[in-house]
């Protein structure tokens, strides 16, 4: 019984798109769980002021927004962030060429 190049292909992608779905379910809950957190303190700890961070990506270029008295420590977590999204996204590609060739 011989195994195809065709069908290797396609398990191929399977894996690839497998964890494309994985961290898209990781980054949803990941978000889920902060807005959660996020609002039981506010919950419990009522006053206080308001901060916040964004980070926006166009194409490989991260844009990164803060506002309040804690803006600092958001910008520079999203930076990190940026950066380590950026490096999974090498490595993913890498192992996705070195199949390939």
């Amino acid at each position: 019984m011989s195994v195809t190049k065709e069908s290797t292909g396609e398990n191929d992608e399977n894996v690839v798109s497998r964890k494309i779905l994985m961290l898209f379910v990781a980054g949803f809950f990941t978000t889920f769980v902060g807005i959660i957190i996020l609002m039981v303190a506010t919950l419990f700890y009522g006053g206080g002021s308001a901060s916040f961070g964004a980070l926006i990506f166009i194409g490989p270029i991260p844009i990164v927004v803060g506002a309040g008295p804690e803006a600092v420590w958001m910008v520079l977590f999203a930076l990190i962030m940026a950066v380590l999204s950026i490096i999974m996204l090498l490595i993913m590609r890498s192992g996705t060429v070195k199949k390939e060739a």
